[in-house]
Formats: C-alpha cells, structure tokens, sequence
C-alpha cells in the first residue's frame, strides 16, 4: 500500500519569522515520520523556499558547507564570469534572444505572475509585478514556449547543467525583499535582455555587494546569500534567468548531482508548476493563434 505523504505545501502565512520556524520544525517531524528520510529532505527544501529566511535541517546546513568547500570557484556571492568557457558564446548569441522576447512583449499582459504558476512565491509577490515566461524547471519542459523561441532554447542548452531557465519580467517600480534560495548546489545565472535607464535605479543586492544589469551581459551569483531586486524606473526590466549546476571537483560534483536529482524530483508535482503551466499554455497558444488568425 502506497503511504501518502502531507500533499500541500506554501499555503501557510506568518505573522513573524519565529512562527514561521516553529511551524517549519513542527512540520518537518510530520514529514519525516510519513514520507522517510530521503524524500522529506527533499520536501522540506521546497516547502520553505518560500520562506523570507531559510529552514533547513542540520544535515543540510552541513552539506551547504561541504558544497562550498568543494566549490571549483570558491564560496563567494558573485562568480566571474570569465571562468565559465561557454558565457562568451552567450554574450555573442544574446541579440538573437533579444529578438525573440521582443516579439513576446506584446503579449506581456497574458504572460503570468510567478505566484500564478507557482503559489508558493505569494510570499514574494503578490501582484502582477514579477511575471515569468518558462522554458526549463527541473525536469519539465515547457514545450510550447521552447517552441516559440527557438534561439532561445539553443542557446540554453549550450551551458552545462542548466536545470531552470524562464525570462523574468520586472514591472517598473517591482520590489522583490529579502530572501534566498534553497540549495547551494546550483548558481543563478542572469543575461540581460531589456534594462532600462538609469541603469542605476534597476539592480540587484547579493549579500554585501549590489550591481546593476548589462544588456547582453551575464552575473552569475549563488542565490543562497541573501539577494533582493529592484526597478525602481519607468520602464519594463526583463533577463533571462537560470540555474546551473555549480562546478565542483570530484567526487564532491556526484554527490551534488545525485542530491540535486533527488530534490528535483518532488519540485514540480510539489509546487503545482506542471498543471498551472499547461493551463496557461492552451489559454496562450488560443490567443497567439487568434492573433495569427486576424492579421
């Protein structure tokens, strides 16, 4: 008989971070006395990415250490991207990519808000602020969207290890707080595609260190120090987010993969990303093709 395990998770609001922690700690007994060792780590890691602060298990702080001892490029808020062979070859093709979020833009209004697709960012954002257009997350692939930009999806697949990939849509004036990411095994990787002026209004904060987006230009950072984005101008901001796999030397990089591959696999199911992605799919494909229909 197969056990079924807490289905739900994101659904909860605190009033303060300590409640926040106990109901976490709480929760993680549940988890763990219904689900096992292996799957309730994974599920614990998702269920508080939402969180303004991190949860984790004492295991899993140790192996944040561990990651980043083994780290090829240390333990650091942002990388050079001058380490990374292949970010050259991006920088080159971003014209291309540019090109096709142009012709998305006019859609912008049907493109969704993060939370749409994934509750769980309600703790982030609650409005129409932040809206993502998805190509990778971990396993699914958003067939339609890769579909439509074609260049887009090459270009992806150039840069090893690449598990999530989405062009990020910042709304002028948007305010993303203080958080960070769940796990130490992957780096975010941003190319800039669409960066209003002043550049200095529009940036983002890792940890100590703030820096202002390049059109066709990469940061790569690790998303676990704690970041925080901001538009503060008149215009739309739009990059293309992703998370690769953080080089590491072995054996510390197999270990990395299998775990990462055992986190990924409750992510999707868990966070509701498959079902409210295919939703909007039919709903977008019908007005694309309305559109094509009218012209």
């Amino acid at each position: 008989m197969q056990r079924k395990c807490f289905p739900k998770f994101g659904q909860y609001r605190y009033h303060t971070q300590r409640g926040a922690r106990l109901h976490a700690k709480n929760r993680e007994g549940f988890v763990r006395s219904r689900c096992g060792e292996r799957e309730a780590a994974a599920r614990i890691l998702v269920a508080n990415a939402h969180l303004a602060l991190p949860i984790h298990t004492k295991h899993v702080l140790g192996f944040e250490k561990f990651i980043g001892r083994a780290s090829i490029y240390g333990d650091q808020e942002f990388f050079d991207p001058k380490d990374f062979p292949w970010v050259g070859e991006v920088e080159a093709d971003w014209g291309k990519v540019r090109a096709e979020l142009d012709a998305l833009l006019p859609y912008t209004a049907n493109i969704p808000a993060f939370q749409e697709l994934q509750p769980a960012q309600k703790a982030l954002t609650q409005d129409d602020g932040w809206k993502t257009f998805f190509f990778y997350a971990y396993g699914l692939k958003a067939r339609g969207n890769c579909r439509r930009c074609p260049e887009t999806t090459k270009l992806l697949k150039q840069m090893p290890g690449m598990k999530t990939a989405f062009f990020s849509i910042l709304a002028p004036g948007k305010h993303l707080p203080p958080h960070r990411g769940p796990w130490k095994g992957v780096l975010r990787l941003h190319l800039g595609l669409l960066i209003p002026e002043p550049a200095e209004l529009c940036a983002i904060r890792v940890g100590s260190q703030t820096r202002n987006w390049q059109e066709g230009k990469v940061m790569i950072f690790d998303d676990t120090f704690e970041h925080e984005a901001w538009n503060r101008t008149d215009g739309v901001r739009v990059i293309l987010f992703v998370d690769i796999m953080r080089p590491m030397r072995f054996p510390a990089n197999v270990v990395n993969a299998v775990f990462t591959s055992v986190i990924a696999m409750p992510f999707v199911p868990l966070t509701g990303l498959a079902g409210n992605y295919l939703r909007w799919e039919k709903r977008f494909e019908a007005l694309v093709n309305q559109g094509a229909a009218a012209k």
